[in-house]
């Protein structure tokens, strides 16, 4: 099930929040935990199961850690929690991965292959896996005590709106919201709705539209493209990307904010960075933390050194791309943002005009252009495709070009290039913060509603003509 289908738009949502509203304050979190179950388990009912059996060995291995009386048993239940949490992620999503370059080496070698029966991927898995290693890293570092209830727990993992695809939420942030008895109020739920209806439209009314004709201008031969439609399909995917992540996002924060939960941000208009660094910053925010917090300062940080500096960067970004996919063009893409990180750093010790701390806003142009490549890296898994591609961006020929069939194509990716870029004035990002902080006073909520309730039937009405179309993150 998906937040964009008419399954939960008219009936799975209506009815959760119809009990979660009539239902005592103490009984929500049971109502929230068995929806999120019922939720899961309809797009991936081979896989509630050990969703479910490794939240409850963690809830337990954790108090079981809490409880050590010896720094080295305490130790030992941590790393057996995130080892659960790290096997299941490295079998579902890596062992077909790990299989299909083995046999290429053997066969390469003149030797056998394996055999081997290809393991699906349970949607979601990358995201409740970090969030549940926050829980037992939080823990074991005594930033907050393990919870007492294991239905609290659960519903902390697996709660619905941030379950598939973020945003990845520290316990400490929402620890009072989850064990207290949450007070709902109309003016927070009617601004969760917005919000709500502000991510759908992002995915239905553009992602969405982009995206039909991105898939077709990449599916065909890359190799025959000229440089103009090669500018534009990528420049598409950017915006497609980010409308459909950042749109999922918004409505994660938006059904949060109906239930009574603040969750963190995600996005801060990434494509008006003036650096890749500033870029880290605003995309994907809680990823970006996650890394930080549990890999980066691990590693060492910036504690020993420049040159341990940049390689901690680098292999921090090396496994960020590896966890967005299980294929080598992850990797590279993973390493290709790595190196201008590293890149970066080193200019801005001995070049003011680089360094990352002062934005210099002349540098917004070739950050999103170095941003596009990027995202090529990440789109296009076959490598010798992906490298036809770029070949393609910089050949500038212009001989070949031609307008695409769908003449909407064109106008939604305006609008979505005008939606992304006009927060870098100041007059954009006041009608930003209006738009999505806002709190109306009672009587402005009456036009407010009425056009969110005009976007939702908008939406609704492009379902219906369109076929499924899942969130591009579910699959990572």
């Amino acid at each position: 099930m998906i937040f964009s289908s008419h399954i939960f738009l008219l009936y799975f949502l209506p009815l959760f929040l119809l009990a979660y509203f009539l239902v005592p304050s103490k009984g929500r979190n049971i109502v929230l935990l068995l929806a999120s179950i019922v939720f899961y388990a309809w797009g991936a009912p081979d896989f509630i199961l050990i969703l479910l059996a490794s939240t409850v060995a963690n809830f337990y291995l954790v108090k079981a850690m809490h409880r050590a009386t010896s720094t080295h048993r305490k130790k030992l239940f941590c790393l057996l929690a995130i080892l659960l949490s790290l096997g299941l992620l490295a079998y579902f999503k890596y062992a077909n991965f790990f299989v299909d370059n083995a046999n290429a080496l053997l066969s390469a070698l003149g030797l056998g292959t394996m055999g081997w029966t290809k393991v699906l991927l349970p949607i979601g898995i990358s995201f409740f896996t970090f969030q549940s290693i926050t829980y037992v890293v939080d823990t074991y570092r005594g930033v907050n005590a393990p919870m007492q209830r294991l239905t609290d727990y659960m519903v902390y993992i697996i709660m619905f709106p941030q379950l598939i695809a973020g945003p990845i939420v520290r316990y400490t942030d929402i620890a009072d919201q989850i064990t207290a008895r949450r007070r709902l109020r109309w003016e927070e739920c009617l601004q969760g709705f917005y919000r709500f209806v502000i991510g759908l439209s992002k995915k239905v009314l553009i992602a969405d539209v982009i995206g039909r004709t991105v898939d077709v201008a990449l599916g065909g031969d890359l190799a025959i493209m000229d440089t103009g439609t090669a500018w534009i399909t990528i420049t598409a995917y950017t915006m497609q990307l980010y409308f459909d992540f950042s749109g999922y996002s918004d409505m994660a924060i938006g059904l949060g904010r109906m239930m009574g939960f603040r969750f963190p941000e995600n996005f801060d208009n990434p494509y008006t960075s003036a650096s890749i660094t500033e870029f880290w910053r605003r995309w994907h925010i809680t990823l970006g933390t996650f890394m930080r917090n549990y890999l980066y300062i691990p590693l060492g940080g910036n504690r020993h050194g420049t040159a341990r500096t940049y390689l901690n960067l680098w292999i921090v970004f090396l496994l960020s791309g590896l966890w967005h996919g299980a294929s080598w063009n992850f990797v590279l893409w993973g390493a290709y943002h790595g190196c201008f990180l590293v890149v970066e750093r080193l200019l801005s010790r001995h070049i003011p005009r680089f360094d990352t701390q002062r934005r210099n806003p002349l540098f917004v142009i070739p950050t999103f252009i170095i941003l596009l490549v990027g995202w090529a890296i990440f789109r296009i898994e076959d490598l010798p495709s992906c490298w036809t591609f770029i070949q393609r961006l910089f050949a500038f020929d212009f001989s070949g070009f031609a307008l695409a069939e769908h003449p909407q194509y064109y106008v939604t990716l305006t609008v979505a290039l005008l939606f992304t870029f006009f927060t870098f004035l100041p007059f954009g990002k006041r009608i930003q913060r209006f738009a999505y902080y806002t709190d109306y006073r009672p009587k402005a909520h009456i036009p407010v509603w009425l056009v969110a309730s005009l976007l939702f039937f908008f939406c609704l009405g492009a379902l219906t003509a369109t076929d499924f179309s899942p969130f591009i993150y579910f699959r990572f």
